[in-house]
C-alpha cells in the first residue's frame, strides 16, 4: 500500500481509485520483482529511481482490465430505449446519416460489442436511414488484438440475453466468439487516452471505469476537457455508475437524474 501511494502520484494515477484492485497491480509487481532479483518492494522502488524507463512498466501493471459484456444494464437498456433514439433525431436535424460512437479504455472490447450488438438487434430493424460507426480505443495493445479477435469466455456474457449469444455468437473451444456482421461498425486502434483521441466528433462517448476512477485529479479534469472537444453539441457522455466528473463543462448538464450520463448542450 505505501509503495502504491508513492509510485501512483508520479504517474497521475489516484491511490482511492486503486484501494480495491491493489492486490492485482502488486501481483504483477511482485512478478516483475522476482524476474529483476530484486527481493522486495524497497528494492523495485531503488530500481524506479534509477531506471526512468522502468515506469513505463509501471505505468502498465496499473491497467484494469475488468469487463463483460452488458456491464451495468440499466445504462445499456436506457441508451437504447431512449438514448440512442435521440442521437438518432440529432443527426437527422443536422442532415447527416451516421450517427459516431467512440468507447474511451474499450479493453478487449466487450461495451464495444455490446453497443454493436444493441444496434445491431434493437435499433437497426427500425431505422433504415441512419448507419452507425464505432471507434474503440485501448493503451493495450494487447487488450486490443483480443477485441479484434472477438473470443470470450461464458463467464463475460453472463448477463447478455441468452438470445443475443446464440444470435450473435459462436461456439469455439470453450468460448464464445462474436460473428463477422456484428463486428463490421466497429474499428479498433491502440491509444492511450492520456495523450490523443481519435480524430472528428462523435454522438456519443463511453468513458466507463477509467479516467474518473483511476486518473489523478488534474489528468481527469484534462481528460474532461478532451471529451469536451470531441463530443459533438446534443452528443451523450457515459461514465461508470460510480464515477462523477470533476466538473461540469458549460453547457453540460445531466441527461437523466440519478444516471451517470451527461449532455452537451440541447
Amino acid at each position: 500500500m505505501d509503495f502504491l501511494q508513492w509510485a501512483l502520484p508520479r504517474l497521475e494515477l489516484c491511490w482511492p481509485g486503486f484501494r480495491k484492485v491493489r492486490r492485482q497491480v502488486i501481483k504483477r509487481v511482485a512478478r516483475r520483482i522476482e524476474e529483476l532479483q530484486l527481493g522486495d518492494l524497497d528494492g523495485y522502488r531503488r530500481y524506479l529511481e534509477t531506471h526512468e524507463l522502468e515506469w513505463l512498466r509501471l505505468d502498465g501493471f496499473c491497467r484494469i482490465t475488468i469487463s463483460r459484456f452488458y456491464r451495468d444494464r440499466r445504462v445499456f437498456d436506457i441508451l437504447a430505449r431512449d438514448g440512442l433514439p435521440e442521437l438518432i433525431r440529432l443527426c437527422r436535424n443536422r442532415n447527416e446519416r451516421r450517427l459516431g460512437s467512440w468507447s474511451a479504455g474499450c479493453g478487449a472490447g466487450e461495451e464495444a460489442y455490446t453497443l454493436a450488438l444493441i444496434w445491431a438487434l434493437q435499433i437497426a430493424p427500425q431505422v433504415q436511414d441512419i448507419s452507425f460507426a464505432l471507434t474503440a480505443t485501448d493503451a493495450d495493445s494487447v487488450q486490443i488484438t483480443r477485441a479484434r479477435r472477438g473470443c470470450y469466455p461464458p463467464s463475460t456474457l453472463t448477463e447478455l440475453p441468452s438470445l443475443w449469444r446464440d444470435l450473435a455468437f459462436t461456439a469455439d473451444q470453450g468460448q464464445y466468439c462474436i460473428k463477422p456482421e456484428y463486428r463490421r461498425p466497429v474499428s479498433w486502434a491502440v491509444q492511450d487516452l492520456r495523450k490523443n483521441q481519435p480524430d472528428g466528433s462523435f454522438d456519443l462517448i463511453l468513458c466507463r471505469n477509467l479516467a474518473f476512477t483511476y486518473f489523478s485529479a488534474a489528468l481527469q479534469r484534462k481528460i474532461l476537457h478532451h471529451l469536451d472537444t470531441r463530443l459533438s453539441t446534443g452528443g451523450l457522455l457515459v461514465i461508470g455508475a460510480h464515477e462523477s466528473l470533476p466538473e461540469m463543462p458549460p453547457e453540460w448538464s445531466f441527461w437523466r437524474p440519478g444516471l451517470p450520463i451527461y449532455c452537451k448542450g440541447r
